[in-house]
Formats: C-alpha cells, structure tokens, sequence
C-alpha cells in the first residue's frame, strides 16, 4: 500500500479556504470589515512571505468559533461550502483523488487550515482522513484556541506521524509516499516523502521543485 498526502488550499482547491471563510464572515457581518479584512489579507501575506505566526494567526481565526453556537456556525459553513468552496473544486482535482482511492492508496488531506472549516470540504472529495489544526472545545463548545500541535511547517511531520501511530502504522510502513503541495511552507513534509509534487506552485517551490527533478503539475 502506497501513502498519498494532499495539502489543500491552492492545491486540491483553487483558493485558500482559510482566507476564504474569514472574507465570508465579514461580508456576513460577523467580523468588522474596517479591522478585519485588513488582518486577514496581512496574514495571507505573511503565509505567502514563510513569516507567518502560526499562534498569531490562529487568535485572529480560531476566535469567532468561540462566539457563536455551534449550529450558528455549522449554517454559516454549509452556506460557505456552497458559494465560496464549491466553485474553487476542479475537476482535475476531484480525478487525482479518486485515482489514488481507487488504486488502493491510503489517502490523507493535510492542512493547517483548521478542522471545522475543512472537514467538510475534504468529506466532498470522499477522503476519509484529514490530519489539519484542531480547535479546541470544552462543553461542547470551541474556546477560540487550537488543541496540540497546528498542522503548519514541520508540525505537519509531526502531526502525519501521530496519526500513522494511531492507526497501527508508521512511515516505514510504504513504499512509497506523495505529498502534493503548492507551498514552500510545506518543503519539510515534502523533503520526508519519496514523491513530492508541487502543484501551481508558488515562485519559491518552484524554483526548488524544479532544482530537485520533482514534478510540477497543475490541477487547475
């Protein structure tokens, strides 16, 4: 059995999920545009630089979880997926997993994007496991902080290896692995698998993709 790992915004989506929930609640009115939107286009920058703070970032995501109730929320994602994620799912995208499901691969998502806002776009893609930042809950309801290690940069490593542990495997394990990823942030997870694939990459990754012979597809 080979191992297959996708990460997810801007590569199995043809967008950011992360960026895209937080413009969502503000055009809901759920977050002050002024303040807001500012903020999330810094972070998004910053993402793209490599500077992000990861904990800095998720305090500014991870807070309006802790607002609302959870049926609120999941209304609010329902209608997200429909207008905002639904549009950003390609067809190449939906091929690629399916030929990996299908020849028998064990197929993961990993993403820092968090996972209330992830699960169910990985769900429509009929992947199984998402290894992804976890906000925290208590009572049933989310505090606004992440639980464990955020699944960005070498937590990714970390992350991929304690759920293999979970399920009774390890690295070892394959033959063979991919990651496909469109980010420099996520050279580490891909400098560890046999087969990394960057994917509309950015400008850094693909200047390493293409110094170290790996391919560069696009799913767009």
């Amino acid at each position: 059995m080979d191992l297959v790992l996708f990460d997810l915004d801007n590569t199995l989506l043809d967008g950011d999920s992360d960026f895209a929930w937080a413009q969502f609640l503000i055009a809901k009115g759920v977050l002050d545009r002024e303040v807001q939107e500012a903020k999330n286009i810094g972070f998004y920058e910053q993402y793209k630089a490599g500077t992000l703070d990861i904990f800095e970032f998720l305090d500014f995501q991870l807070a309006p979880l802790a607002r609302h109730p959870r049926a609120q929320l999941d209304a609010w994602h329902r209608e997200f997926m429909a207008t905002a994620v639904a549009p950003m799912i390609t067809h190449k995208a939906r091929r690629l997993v399916r030929e990996q499901l299908d020849r028998g691969a064990l197929v993961a998502v990993v993403t820092a994007t968090n996972s209330f806002v992830t699960g169910p776009i990985v769900r429509e893609f009929g992947i199984a496991h998402l290894i992804a930042t976890i906000p925290a809950q208590e009572h049933g309801a989310f505090t606004g902080k992440p639980r464990g290690t955020p699944a960005f940069k070498a937590g990714k490593i970390e992350r991929v290896d304690s759920w293999l542990e979970s399920i009774g495997l390890y690295h070892g394990s394959f033959s063979r692995s991919w990651f496909y990823s469109d980010s420099h942030n996520d050279l580490p997870l891909m400098a560890r698998v046999t087969d990394p694939v960057a994917v509309d990459p950015d400008d850094t990754l693909r200047v390493h993709a293409l110094g170290k012979g790996w391919p560069v597809i696009s799913l767009r």
